[in-house]
This record gives C-alpha cells, sequence and structure tokens, in this order.
C-alpha cells in the first residue's frame, strides 16, 4: 500500500534526523544517515528541472531483515522508450536555452533520476530530489530544495508516492504519462499536473469503442497498482453504462512469478470472450505477452490502453502474430524537429550496436569493439523511431510549460507567488501550432487517436490512426470512425464477436438469465400487439391502440379494419340471396298480378296480398343496408328501415289473418260484416306500422345508431359496426315486430281447422312458427357473434324470415295458379262451405 510505505519511509527519515542530531552534542552539522541517491543525468542553470523516468525495466528486490543493512537497489534492462523521453527532456531544455526569446540570460538545468518503475525506487528519487547531493547540512536542515520542478514519473503509482513527499514543499510535479484519474483530485494532489488526459477520459472512450463494434462480453485484464486498478473501475462502470459485461478481470504486477502470470493468461484463454480489454503499464504487458508468446495465446481480439498501445518495442516479429489488429487510444502524435540527431549515450550505444567499448572488454573477448563510426540512421528500434513521438511531445510540452511559467513569473515580480501559481494559468502555442494549458485539474484536453496495429507491405508492424475521441464534444459526436479499414485479430478483414448470448432478433425481447450477468440473456418472442424494432430490446413496446404487430412483431401496423363488405365472399352471397329474394318476390308479384282476376287470387285479399308482397320485397332489400362500410346515414337507415318493412309485412299478415278469421266466425251476411271491410283492413295496417315509426323517430331523435370502431372485441383489428346508440330502441323495434308476429300466430292457429280450400291460416301458422323461430335464435346468435358475424346472423335472419313468409304464404297459391289451374274456380273456392252450411 503506498500511503503505509509513505508513512513508514518518513518515520524512518524522521528517526535518522534525530539520530542525526543526537549522534554528538558538540556536533553543529545535520548530517545523511547513507549515501545520497545520485542523479543519472544532470546540468547546472539558474532554474534545475527535475526528470523521473523508468530509464529501466526491471528492479531486484533486496532482502529485508531487523538485523542488516539493506543493499541497494539494482535496476537492470534498459527501457528504450523511456530514455528517449529523458533525452526529449534534455532536447527540450537546450532548445530554450538557445532561444532567444523564452527566459532569456536565464539557463536552465536538469537532474534526472530513475525511478525503474518501483514505488520504493521513487520515494529515494523524492527523496534526493529535495536534499541533493551533499550529506551535511546546516544546524536547522531546512535548506530550501535547488529543484524548482518535476517532470515525471512514468507511472500513476510512482507519480503519487512523489507528490506525497514533494507536495509538502509546494514543488509542482508535471507528468507526461502518469493517467490515473485520482491524480485529478486536488484536494489531495495540489501541486499535480499532466500534460497526458486522464483515464477518466480514456476509459468512457474503451467502453464506447468496445460498444460499437458490439462487442458486449469482453474480458479484462489490470496492472495492479493505481494506474491499472482505477483505470479499470472507471472502464468497467463506463462499460456497464453501455451495456458491456466483463466475463473476468484479472491482474498482474511486474514482481508476480512466472507461474502467476501463467494463470492469468490461462483464464484468459479459458475465457468464452473473444476481446481482452488490457489496462496495463508497460512493465506488466512485457510479462504478460511473453506468457502469451509462450502459450501461443492467438486470434484474440486486443484492446490497448495508451501506455502500451504505441510501444514499439511490443512490435517484435514474435509478438506481430499475437498483437497484430489491436486496438486503442492513445494521444495525439506530433513532430519535433531536430530530436533524432540528439539522441546518443554510451549505453544505449552499445546495446543498439550490440558492441562493447575497449573498457568493457577485458572479460568479455567474444563481444564486438564499438568503433564510434556507426550510423543511428541505419538502426531503427524504439529510441530512434520519432515517427510517433506521442508520450515524447508529452514531455516537450512539460518542459516547456515549465519555462513558459518561470518566464511569466520573472516578468511579473512585482505581483508576486511561486511557480505552482504561475503554473496554473499557463497557456501558450507550440511551434506546432498545438496549445498547452490546464484546466482546474491539472489536466489538458482530453482528445485521443484511435490506432490499430497492421502491417505494411513490407511486412513490418505499423500504427495507423482509424478513428478519434475528443470529450470535449457532445457524447453521441466523441467517438468517430475515419472510414479506413481496420485489421483484426490474426490478421482478419472480417470483425471478430464477443457477446455471451446471440443478439435477438427484431421482434424478440432479451430475457436476463438468473444467475449470470445481463449480457447473458435468451431471446422470448414479442407478445401479440407488442413490437421490438431493433435488435437485442430489452422489452417489447405495445403498439397503440389503432395499430397491432405485424407477423414478426418488427412493426406496428394499422389494425385491419373488418366489416362486412359487398367484395368478400360471404357479403357476396349474402348480397346474391337478397337480391334473388327480391327478383323472386317480383315475380310472385307478377304472377299475381296476371291471375288477379281469378278466384284464387280476389279470395286471398288482393289487395293486401300485393302490400304484402311489396313490404317483403323492402324486407329483402333493406337486408342489403347492413352490408358496406357503417356510415351515419347507413347506421340510421339499416334499423330503421328494417323496423318498419317487417312491421308493414306482419301487419299485412296480421290484417290478412284477422280477415279470415272474421269472415269464417261472422255470423251477419258478408255484406254486412263491417271487419272485413277494405278501408279498416288499411286503417290498421297503417295504424300497426304508424307505431313502428313513432318508435324508430324517438330512437333516431334521442340517441340515433352511429359508426363505431370496436378494438375491445378483438385486439388484432378493428371492427366497424353500427352502435345501436340505444339498446332500448332497439329492442323495442325488435319486440313490437315480435308481438305482431305472436298475434298472427295466435290467430292463425286458432283459425287453422277452417274450411281448407280457402284457408290461408294454416299456411300463416307455419311462417309464423319459422318467423319465430328464426328471431328466436337470432338473439342469442347475435350477441355472441364476433366482429362482422354480428351483422351476418341479422341479415340472415331477415332474408330466414322473409322466405318464410314468402314460400308459406304464396307458394300453395302460386302451386294452383301455374300447375293445378282447374281448382282454380269459384266453386272450389266455396265447395267446402257450402257443403258445411248445408
Amino acid at each position: 500500500n503506498v500511503a503505509i510505505l509513505f508513512n513508514v519511509t518518513m518515520l524512518l527519515l524522521l528517526l535518522g534526523i534525530l539520530g542525526a542530531f543526537g549522534a554528538e552534542d558538540g556536533d553543529p552539522l545535520c548530517q545523511m544517515l547513507r549515501s545520497p541517491e545520485h542523479c543519472l543525468l544532470s546540468k547546472e542553470g539558474d532554474v534545475t528541472i527535475g526528470g523521473v523516468f523508468s530509464i529501466h525495466s526491471q528492479i531486484s528486490s533486496p532482502l529485508l531483515s531487523f538485523t542488516d543493512t539493506p543493499n541497494s537497489l539494482t535496476c537492470s534492462r534498459i527501457n528504450f522508450r523511456e530514455f528517449r523521453f529523458v533525452q526529449t527532456m534534455i532536447f527540450a531544455i537546450e532548445e530554450i536555452n538557445n532561444s532567444s526569446s523564452l527566459l532569456p540570460n536565464v539557463t536552465l538545468g536538469y537532474k534526472v533520476f530513475d525511478s525503474c518503475g518501483s514505488i520504493m525506487a521513487s520515494m529515494r528519487v523524492a527523496m534526493a530530489l529535495l536534499n541533493g547531493n551533499d550529506t551535511a547540512y546546516g544546524k536547522t536542515c531546512s535548506e530550501m530544495s535547488s529543484i524548482h520542478t518535476v517532470i515525471g514519473a512514468s507511472e500513476s503509482s510512482s507519480t503519487i508516492i512523489m507528490l506525497r513527499t514533494l507536495g509538502a514543499f509546494q514543488i509542482p510535479v508535471i507528468s507526461h504519462f502518469a493517467t490515473c484519474a485520482c491524480l485529478s483530485d486536488k484536494t489531495k494532489y495540489p501541486t499535480f499536473f499532466r500534460t497526458i488526459p486522464s483515464d477518466y477520459y480514456q476509459s468512457r472512450a474503451l467502453a464506447k469503442l468496445v460498444k460499437h463494434f458490439g462487442w458486449t462480453w469482453v474480458g479484462s485484464v489490470r496492472s495492479d497498482n493505481d494506474y491499472g486498478n482505477n483505470g479499470m473501475v472507471a472502464f468497467a462502470d463506463a462499460a456497464r453504462l453501455e451495456g458491456v459485461c466483463i466475463e473476468y478481470s484479472e491482474t498482474i504486477s511486474r514482481l508476480d512469478t512466472r507461474e502467476k502470470v501463467a494463470r492469468v493468461v490461462s483464464v484468459i484463454r479459458r475465457g468464452t470472450a473473444r476481446v481482452l480489454v488490457a489496462f496495463l503499464a508497460q512493465g506488466e504487458m512485457d510479462i504478460l505477452i511473453e506468457e502469451a508468446v509462450r502459450q501461443n495465446l492467438t486470434g484474440l481480439q486486443w484492446v490497448g490502453s495508451e501506455s502500451w498501445i504505441t510501444a514499439g518495442h511490443l512490435a517484435t516479429q514474435r509478438n506481430t502474430a499475437i498483437l497484430t489488429g489491436s486496438l486503442g487510444f492513445t494521444i495525439r502524435k506530433s513532430n519535433i524537429s531536430g530530436l533524432k540527431e540528439f539522441f546518443l549515450l554510451k549505453e544505449f550505444w552499445e546495446t543498439m550496436f550490440d558492441c562493447k567499448f575497449e573498457s568493457d572488454l577485458e572479460n568479455q573477448a567474444s563481444d564486438r569493439q564499438c568503433s564510434g563510426s556507426e550510423k543511428l540512421e541505419n538502426v531503427g528500434n524504439p529510441y530512434t523511431d520519432v515517427s510517433e513521438l506521442r508520450i515524447s511531445n508529452n514531455v516537450y510540452k512539460a518542459v516547456y510549460a515549465v519555462a513558459h511559467t518561470i518566464h511569466n513569473m520573472l516578468n511579473c515580480e512585482k505581483t508576486g507567488g511561486n511557480v505552482l501559481k504561475y503554473l496554473k494559468v499557463v497557456n501558450f502555442p507550440l511551434k506546432s501550432g498545438e496549445r498547452v494549458y490546464f484546466d482546474q485539474n491539472g489536466d489538458p484536453a482530453a482528445m485521443y487517436e484511435l490506432v490499430n496495429w497492421q502491417r505494411n507491405r513490407a511486412g513490418e508492424p505499423m500504427f495507423v490512426t482509424v478513428g478519434n475521441y475528443d470529450a470535449s464534444l457532445p457524447n453521441k459526436k466523441q467517438f468517430t470512425m475515419n472510414g479506413i479499414n481496420i485489421t483484426w485479430a490474426a490478421e482478419s478483414r472480417e470483425r471478430p464477436q464477443s457477446v455471451c448470448s446471440a443478439s435477438c432478433l427484431k421482434g424478440f425481447r432479451q430475457a436476463t438469465i438468473k444467475g449470470k450477468p445481463v449480457c447473458c440473456f435468451s431471446c422470448i418472442p414479442c407478445a401479440a400487439g407488442e413490437i421490438s424494432n431493433a435488435t437485442d430490446s430489452a422489452e417489447c413496446n405495445k403498439c397503440l391502440l389503432q395499430f397491432w404487430s405485424n407477423e414478426d412483431h418488427s412493426l406496428c401496423v394499422p389494425k385491419v379494419v373488418e366489416f362486412l363488405s359487398f367484395e368478400e365472399t360471404m357479403g357476396a352471397l349474402l348480397t346474391a340471396i337478397s337480391l334473388f329474394g327480391t327478383s323472386l318476390t317480383l315475380i310472385v308479384s307478377v304472377v299475381f298480378f296476371h291471375f288477379r282476376h281469378t278466384p284464387l287470387v280476389k279470395a286471398s285479399n288482393s289487395e293486401l296480398s300485393f302490400l304484402l308482397l311489396f313490404s317483403l320485397t323492402l324486407c329483402f332489400l333493406c337486408s342489403l343496408t347492413f352490408i358496406g362500410s357503417p356510415s351515419d346515414w347507413s347506421c340510421m337507415l339499416r334499423h330503421t328501415a328494417f323496423g318498419i318493412t317487417f312491421s308493414m309485412c306482419m301487419s299485412c299478415v296480421l290484417a290478412k289473418t284477422v280477415a279470415v278469421v272474421v269472415a269464417f266466425k261472422a255470423k251477419l251476411p258478408k255484406n254486412t260484416v263491417l271487419q272485413c271491410s277494405l278501408p279498416i283492413q288499411r286503417t290498421s295496417v297503417f295504424g300497426c306500422i304508424l307505431v313502428q315509426v313513432m318508435v324508430c323517430v324517438l330512437w333516431l331523435t334521442l340517441a340515433p345508431p352511429f359508426p363505431y370502431r370496436n378494438t375491445e372485441q378483438s385486439s388484432e383489428k378493428i371492427i366497424l359496426e353500427c352502435a345501436l346508440g340505444s339498446p332500448i330502441g332497439f329492442w323495442a323495434v325488435l319486440g313490437y315486430i315480435g308481438l305482431l308476429a305472436l298475434l298472427c300466430f295466435v290467430l292463425a292457429f286458432l283459425a287453422r281447422k277452417l274450411p281448407d280450400n280457402f284457408n290461408e291460416a294454416k299456411f300463416i301458422t307455419f311462417s309464423m312458427l319459422i318467423f319465430c323461430a328464426v328471431w328466436i335464435t337470432f338473439i342469442p346468435a347475435y350477441v355472441s357473434s364476433p366482429g362482422k358475424f354480428t351483422v351476418a346472423v341479422e341479415i340472415f335472419a331477415i332474408l330466414a324470415s322473409s322466405f318464410g313468409l314468402l314460400f308459406c304464404i304464396f307458394a300453395p297459391k302460386l302451386y294452383i295458379l301455374l300447375l293445378k289451374p282447374e281448382r282454380n274456380t269459384k266453386m272450389n273456392m266455396m265447395g267446402k262451405t257450402q257443403r258445411k252450411s248445408l
């Protein structure tokens, strides 16, 4: 733990100081207990800038005990990339010293220390920056540090441990590579600045990246330090908001044993996620990729953080098979003219050209001697490669930020203040046109490039910019692609898939599986009337009342409007039957008109018979008003026409029945029976019809029928029907017709045994039986029939009862008129009556 280590170190330092004071009563000096930490590179100047870099990437930790003095830390394995940062810092300082406009007459110096990427070494470096190389001080031990500002370190944890020491002395620390979002907390680190964006933005950019490519199921590995832990927490939070799940999350430290690293690689290999988000510092990435090569971990899509995604030393032949196709965000690259020619160092020279200088050849006779004439331009490695000046440019900006700060401070001596005060408000452009400034958290603007590891025609790896991320833009415009083709894992041109469950198609919704992350789900089809019009919908949406889901439940379409139309089979059939009945009635009328002077027609009360045939014609025709799209007029017409025409029909039948009964039951001579007179028959018919007309008028006036879009009876369609308006009006019309039919039936039944030759009562009785049977069965069928079948049932009842009246009353007469004309005589009509009277 960084805090515990810091507290222990400070305690030991305090004890050492107290021991130095109490060593001898007469000793006037404050002395350092142990030898000082020496810098690797230094130069005197009027203003000295400290530099802390991980020039070596491997450290051997000494064995600690309470009996022996611990040995010094030993660093090894030079890191060319970090060494390039050092040389960039020195180059910038020299460039400023040679400038006539920036800090004239002021010389910048530097002291560069190697932190070896270790917290323990970083603490010693921080103390060395404060103490310098002196081993003895004045009586108070309060001499001011010669360092005004520190540039570094490259790791977040090392930077934090330095800040806890240097911050107490108000010495600003400007990091070029420490990206932990925790460092933006000014309450804890008020003296911290950086020229690289915070991981707060990079983590969100990575989450948007994996979501953009549809990778909702990823694995993760991170450095076991402040950089990796804080960065992965931020990524996990952002990924959760984007709907991305993390299958596993492993940690790696550069001090881990090979067995532990191998276990982490085994976890990655066993995982089902085909995308690996690696939030690793360079040291951890080095040991992970070594083990990945050893276990041949191929076919995995790597998504990297800015720490390693453009690290040239990783782009070796053995690594490219694994890392080609990697994606990750990094800061924008720049060009620093004259930097490549500036690079040179003995250790670097020997390593680069694989040779040794004479002083080193005594025990290594097999090594080649360095001549000094080797040419840097003929060698390519992470040190001399200035094509990817991204982090190096951050070092360059940090040095210039210090220079402009001191320049402004010297020009404003009268206002007072220290370096920290002026550093907060520094704002200047570089020669490249890039502007350098810090926000209230000491951070720069968060802008990244999305790079992709590809190969050129020569097979050499290169970092190709395929997208951009700008945190200053609105949320949906922050991440953009530039249209360049991407190379994926295993150098494939086809984007890999990495999901826990296959995408739910349109028309389905995701259903979480108990005990598994939200990215693991089953696909449930949407219910009727619900849709999902996008893949991986979390829920189905209900269609509006006037709409219904289509067959695959991906779109709401207008509901089918159902009504009994003339075009459909049932409507056409009923129309044909209606017209057939009308035609048949007209034929009967013509036949009766032709035989109107015959005894049979006269005996049948021809006037009532023709009126009955007319009313039956209207009954057949009124059924047509029930077919077609309902409208205001058709709804009012269909029910009133039905009621009035059937009332007319029943009135005629009733009048005929009364006439028959009266004619055969009367004791007075025929010419004296007033009940059988035509005026009385006409009056009775008109009166019966008038009652129905009055009922219909009241119905239409108070609550008339109207078109109604019925969405309740069927959820998947709209039934266009005629609402009754007032059910009482409808049942009053129907009840009145039923009353007339009942009277006809009763009277006809009473007259059933009258003389057969002239007796219509028997046929009227049959017709009323059919009529009543039809309309009694109509009531439950009407109530229970769905949609347009309700109308069809009503039409069927109208037609059936009309045909029943037509056939029962007129068929026997037509039989005699057309087939048995010999029976159509006055004697035959009167035969049984005469015998009965005799």
